[in-house]
């Protein structure tokens, strides 16, 4: 690490504003402005009426705390574009996601190298794509190992990776099918002993503030956060123990989902399921993330069930 501060007057821009975007938002748009900086944040057109106000609540929250908007269609932007849109910031925080779709993680990175950004964390708010490789059955990670690669061949940009694992919200989407709160089952991806991290957007959004402004300054490091890390055996029994009801369990074996990969290749979900079923690094040991190492709570699975049903 090494010994810089975070600049007062520094100028952040993040790039989107959904559910992990606002999350971050809502602790880093204080923490700026406290330092007598200033925060921008990319969304898309649609983000706004045919008047040109914000459509979200949450957007309009932000806009009236000081954050402010731009609408930029990123997928259909050129590098050259958005190296525009970014040359003007000292930090940038990427949270768009996947939902632009393939090629635009790289795409971004690139902008945000040519356009000279001084600090990056890119979209890597997610498992550990060092030892996840290249094939694991979902092509947006892939490109997560290209863009880590992309970053580490340079040094002029500074680059801070969060690996938060699976945002624990996405453990419960009915259309990830691992638990169905409605439907009451809960299908282990790869085994009953395979595990899986996961981390809150709420706390994820605190968790990257503090590393934005942690000193000594974080500089070209991959930190591992968590909320817990549990296997699915154990996570059944917390969603029962929790709901106090009886899930049925079923087992989605690595063979069974990559034979129904074969059939289904462009079935984003599934290469979700295909993926984490692996295994290999989807998960970490509490002990070695920077939140423990910083005596930092963070919210288990338990609690953040708690708030839901």
């Amino acid at each position: 690490m090494k010994e810089r501060d975070v600049k007062t007057g520094e100028k952040v821009l993040v790039l989107g504003a959904g559910q992990l975007g606002a999350a971050v938002l809502e602790y880093l748009l204080p923490a700026v402005t406290q330092r007598n900086g200033a925060v921008s944040v990319i969304v898309s057109a649609g983000s706004r009426d045919r008047q040109g106000n914000l459509q979200s609540d949450v957007h309009q929250k932000l806009a009236e705390e000081g954050a402010e908007f731009i609408s930029v269609d990123v997928a259909a932007s050129t590098i050259e574009t958005l190296k525009s849109h970014v040359a003007d910031f000292d930090t940038v925080i990427n949270c768009m996601g996947f939902v632009a779709g393939a090629g635009t993680q790289i795409k971004i990175t690139r902008a945000v190298l040519e356009a000279g950004v001084s600090r990056y964390f890119p979209w890597q708010f997610g498992v550990n794509y060092d030892v996840v490789g290249k094939g694991s059955g979902q092509p947006v990670w892939d490109e997560q190992y290209d863009v880590r690669t992309l970053l580490r061949k340079q040094k002029s940009t500074e680059w801070v990776i969060v690996s938060t694992g699976m945002f624990t919200s996405f453990l419960f989407d009915p259309a990830f099918d691992v638990v169905n709160l409605s439907k009451k089952t809960i299908n282990a991806l790869g085994g009953w002993e395979t595990q899986v991290t996961v981390t809150s957007p709420a706390d994820i959004g605190r968790l990257t503030t503090e590393i934005y402004l942690h000193q000594p300054r974080i500089v070209n490091e991959v930190l591992f956060v968590a909320g817990e890390t549990t296997s699915y055996r154990n996570l059944a029994e917390t969603v029962e123990h929790v709901t106090k009801q009886s899930f049925a369990r079923n087992v989605l074996t690595l063979p069974a989902l990559a034979d129904a990969l074969r059939f289904n290749q462009d079935d984003q979900m599934l290469c979700y399921r295909a993926a984490f079923a692996r295994g290999d690094g989807v998960w970490w040991p509490m002990s070695s993330t920077w939140n423990v190492q910083n005596h930092i709570p963070t919210q288990n699975i338990a609690s953040w069930l708690k708030t839901v049903i």
